[in-house]
């Protein structure tokens, strides 16, 4: 059988094909929740080269054993494929092995879950030796448990979307050899890992602070990048245009220099096959002096998509690491709106890469985040317990003392967060006097 690693599926001399998605709502999930959801997996199977001819978004209890939908949406699923001549199905949850060689059996045509689209994605602009080493890793473990009974399936069906990265021929091999490929990999990335601890140290040993910058798919990272650093990085409007992490200089100030580095893009329910196989490329994230969430200030998925990037952060035990949250977009959004934004969020900067506002401040902001510690005191009222917590967790308490009026606390903090406690008589009573 053909290998269909070169398939460009929806290149310009190719045909794009045509993807019928399906959505499920469960339970009590609110309606808005599912449509956001639907409406990702569209920019999901446009960026892997699909041209959606039809939306089904169907609200169960649980999902089917057989074909996670049930019967009768199985026939109104039918339809659609036919009408739209659709060449494949594309669900936003994950399918079961079962569930999805049962659904390709009836509609006879190529059935994929989430995670196995953007595995493919991945796989189309995986371009560096590791990050083809990593995508392939989670397609190979993927396979492990989607693949087993599926090759007259396969051979019938064809390449395009779903089969870039290892190919067919790669991912019908049996178990043992794919476990056998998963430890070659496992070895390469393991070598690169060294690599790339190697530069890590050496920009240690020179004392050079660095950033990471971390946020939802198309948020607006590499666009940062660039007019920060005028790092010419390619800008597209695509989801996970990113993969290979990249680095340059910034002068903050004079003779004060840094590194950025770019990273993956997360997004809602990120494989975890993919956040495994790009554990040592997001050891950057870990790794860094203090983290730049990037946020698209104009979606209105601020909240849940910030809320996924916490989620993977925690996965990677950076969950408390200092952060900066950058609002960028702002331009496209209504003085209202900033005004909503500011209110939800007041230790965020509203920026735009588009026209440079806020990128001032931001620099500003990120000089200062350098700073060792600073020594302050202030009174905390009684409900804001949720910073006096802080302290306790990124700082040193020296001294607290509570009355009617709240805690009057001395502590010794990180100067990142300094921002945080200037409404409550922030005195800088001491700092460390190295300035990097």
């Amino acid at each position: 059988m053909e290998d269909k690693d070169n398939y460009t599926g929806g290149g310009d001399n190719e045909r794009k094909e045509k993807a019928v998605l399906v959505s499920v709502r469960w339970g009590e999930t609110p309606t808005q929740v599912a449509e956001e959801s639907l409406l990702e997996l569209r920019s999901l199977a446009e960026t892997a080269g699909a041209e959606v001819v039809g939306t089904i978004l169907q609200a169960r209890p649980r999902p089917d054993p057989a074909t996670f939908i049930g019967k009768g949406k199985l026939v109104e699923l039918a339809d659609m494929v036919s009408s739209g001549s659709a060449d494949l199905v594309i669900f936003d949850q994950d399918l079961s092995p079962s569930q999805q060689r049962n659904l390709e059996k009836e509609l006879d045509l190529k059935v994929l879950d989430r995670t196995a689209l953007i595995l493919d994605i991945f796989a189309l602009h995986a371009h560096s030796k590791e990050g083809k080493a990593q995508v392939e890793m989670a397609q190979l473990r993927y396979s492990l448990t989607h693949l087993t009974g599926r090759g007259v399936e396969l051979s019938r069906l064809g390449g395009g979307i779903g089969t870039r990265g290892p190919g067919e021929t790669k991912l019908e091999v049996d178990r043992r050899r794919i476990n056998t490929r998963i430890k070659t990999l496992d070895r390469e990335l393991k070598d690169l890992l060294r690599i790339r601890k190697l530069k890590r140290k050496r920009r240690e040993r020179r004392d050079v602070a660095t950033f990471a910058l971390i946020g939802y798919t198309n948020a607006g990272k590499s666009s940062l990048l660039n007019a920060l650093t005028d790092a010419g990085v390619l800008v597209e409007d695509q989801l996970f245009s990113t993969l290979d992490p990249i680095t340059r200089s910034i002068e903050l100030a004079p003779n004060r220099h840094a590194v950025i580095t770019d990273t993956v893009g997360f997004i809602n329910h990120l494989p975890h096959q993919l956040v495994e196989a790009f554990k040592s490329t997001l050891e950057e994230v870990r790794e860094a002096d203090v983290l730049l969430h990037v946020i698209d200030a104009a979606t209105p998925a601020v909240a849940s998509r910030i809320t996924a990037v916490d989620d993977v952060l925690e996965e990677l035990d950076a969950g408390e690491m200092p952060t900066i949250y950058i609002f960028n977009k702002c331009d496209l959004l209504q003085a209202e709106e900033r005004r909503e934004i500011v209110k939800d969020h007041p230790y965020g900067l509203l920026v735009s890469t588009l026209t440079g506002e806020g990128l001032e401040g931001l620099l500003e902001r990120m000089s200062a985040s350098l700073q060792r510690s600073a020594v302050v005191r202030l009174i905390l009222p009684h409900s804001e317990g949720e910073l006096l917590s802080l302290l306790y967790r990124r700082g040193r308490v020296l001294e607290l003392v509570a009355d009617a009026r709240g805690y009057h606390v001395a502590a010794e903090i990180p100067r990142d967060l300094l921002y945080r406690f200037e409404d409550f008589g922030c005195e800088n009573d001491s700092a460390d006097e190295d300035e990097g």
